[in-house]
């Protein structure tokens, strides 16, 4: 069960992420998952390198957390595109 909240978490936040970053178009549900599951660890990173909490759960913070993971991640992979 754990498995199946983290896949759905993951799709919602890369597809915001996707939304945000105007990459909707480009990417399928797949693609939004991978970007959001792996956006969260990036997130949860981040925020531990300002001393805050990652991702706790499944909860509104976390989901911030791991949308902004989401952004750098599709950040990043777009400059190595160009």
């Amino acid at each position: 069960m754990n498995f199946l909240v983290w896949i759905i978490f993951g799709a919602l936040a890369g597809w915001i992420a996707s939304i945000i970053m105007n990459k909707n178009k480009q990417m399928g549900a797949l693609a939004n998952i991978i970007v959001g599951i792996v956006g969260a660890f990036i997130g949860g990173y981040v925020m531990q390198l300002f001393g805050a909490q990652g991702v706790t759960g499944f909860n509104l913070p976390s989901l911030l957390v791991a949308i902004v993971g989401a952004i750098i991640l599709l950040f990043v992979v777009g400059l190595f595109r160009r």
